[in-house]
């Protein structure tokens, strides 16, 4: 009777561990720039929802220009005046990369702080 072992060899091993290995090396940046993307965008978003509060601010209270209803806020940070129940938007949003959102006087109304989340709309 022939015992035969029944197993991997070593090289079998090294062969699967690295093809895992490259499967990783590709997957894992398309991954991080993917997420990247989704980040980027929804920052975007938060812009245009304060942009759009921003705007509509200007209209109900008569104001000449984006500069006088960013004084009238209280400033580059005063679109937190914004929110609320009943207000412009509902809830605070927040960039989900961990930037802040600042109001401008001229240009687009709203930029985060974060250099790769531009917002590309404005006035």
């Amino acid at each position: 009777m022939i015992r035969t072992k029944k197993g991997f060899t070593l090289v079998e091993i090294m062969i699967v561990v690295a093809i895992i290995g490259i499967l990783i090396a590709i997957a894992v940046p398309g991954f991080l720039k993917a997420r990247e993307t989704s980040r980027r965008n929804a920052c975007q978003e938060n812009q245009t929802k304060i942009d759009g509060a921003v705007q509509q601010y200007l209209i109900e209270e008569n104001l000449e220009n984006q500069a006088a209803a960013v004084t009238a806020l209280g400033g580059a940070s005063g679109w937190s005046n914004l929110v609320g129940e009943g207000e412009y938007i509902r809830s605070t949003p927040t960039c989900p990369s961990g930037g802040a959102y600042t109001l401008n006087n001229t240009g687009p109304a709203v930029t985060c702080s974060i250099a790769n989340h531009p917002y590309p709309g404005g006035s």
